[in-house]
């Protein structure tokens, strides 16, 4: 009898017990149906050095490719949302950065926020690969991301992205050793240049309207555009530098997936240069842009702000005022 008494306890307990994983597993977020995918963003020559001297920007995507919502966290300082990898031909992996180390191993209070996609949508934002690794020589390496929906914390659920093949070159002089973009098809560096404010717009519509993002914040005063919104210029001008170039990142990269300031970056038909004025310091350039849609087109005027800043002009600045449609 007492044995049945054992078996029948035994039993009670191994069903909580399954019980107990089953409530488990099901606490566990799925991500099966997630991707992240990382490219790299203004595309340029790369070299050692600090991340502000010498930054690698990289673009990355996070989609969701199932049907039902994918809900993920993403925290206010990246550092505890994901790691980049580098590993060199010879399958040695660079080192993370002291700040990286610090943070992680410091008791503090994480922010994040909770980014909800639903069938097919993506998010995506900037991150600078050398805020998180040291590449202190010139060699080739190959880069990865591992990013982590639950934070740092709940490492165990990672996302691992696709492999890109980074060449870092040797140090050149001072001199020549500001960071700018080159076009994606040649080595040719683009710089701006002392054009007159029609032609800094005229340039900025066309590189939007073939989407080459390089040569479209070439002639944008992007610190200027994220101060447009209150909320994120009180933040701005509170942060650390380093921050603000996180924001600055990330505010580009907002902009290119058209999830802020739609008007900026919306794709004219065509357009055509109304009127140009301005001052040695300050100016504005007027511009009629069509937009087709399937059964009718819009018609807009917008008005860019451009002010000049060491020889060059740079918008700063935009309103729109819709004309109707036809």
């Amino acid at each position: 009898m007492k044995i049945r008494k054992l078996l029948s306890i035994i039993s009670v307990l191994f069903v909580f017990g399954q019980m107990a994983i089953f409530a488990d597993d099901a606490a566990v977020p799925d991500y099966s149906n997630a991707s992240v995918s990382i490219k790299y963003y203004n595309r340029t020559v790369y070299y050692p050095g600090n991340e502000d001297e010498a930054p690698i920007f990289v673009h990355i995507t996070i989609k969701n490719n199932g049907s039902d919502t994918l809900r993920f966290k993403l925290a206010d300082d990246r550092s505890f949302s994901m790691d980049f990898n580098a590993y060199t031909v010879k399958n040695s992996r660079l080192e993370q950065t002291d700040n990286i180390i610090e943070k992680r191993t410091t008791n503090q209070t994480v922010y994040f926020r909770e980014i909800a996609l639903e069938q097919g949508e993506e998010y995506s934002f900037v991150e600078n690969v050398k805020s998180f690794i040291k590449v202190e020589e010139p060699s080739v390496y190959y880069l990865e991301l591992f990013f982590y929906p639950e934070l740092y914390k709940s490492k165990y659920l990672t996302l691992k992205s696709n492999r890109l093949t980074l060449e870092v070159r040797p140090s050149p002089s001072a001199a020549s050793s500001n960071f700018v973009a080159v076009k994606n098809e040649t080595v040719e560096l683009l710089k701006p240049m002392d054009i007159s404010p029609d032609k800094v717009v005229e340039q900025t519509i066309i590189a939007r309207q073939k989407s080459l993002w390089d040569q479209y914040f070439l002639y944008m005063d992007v610190e200027s555009l994220i101060q447009r919104n209150p909320s994120l210029k009180k933040k701005y001008i509170t942060v650390s530098a380093e921050e603000r170039s996180r924001m600055l990142q990330s505010f580009k990269g907002d902009l290119m997936q058209a999830r802020i300031e739609n008007d900026i970056v919306a794709v004219p038909e065509s357009f055509q240069i109304e009127k140009t004025t301005y001052s040695p310091t300050e100016g504005s350039v007027t511009v009629i842009e069509w937009f087709k849609y399937p059964n009718f087109s819009e018609k807009k005027r917008y008005t860019y702000k451009v002010r000049q800043h060491e020889g060059i002009w740079k918008i700063y600045d935009y309103t729109v005022v819709n004309l109707g449609t036809e």
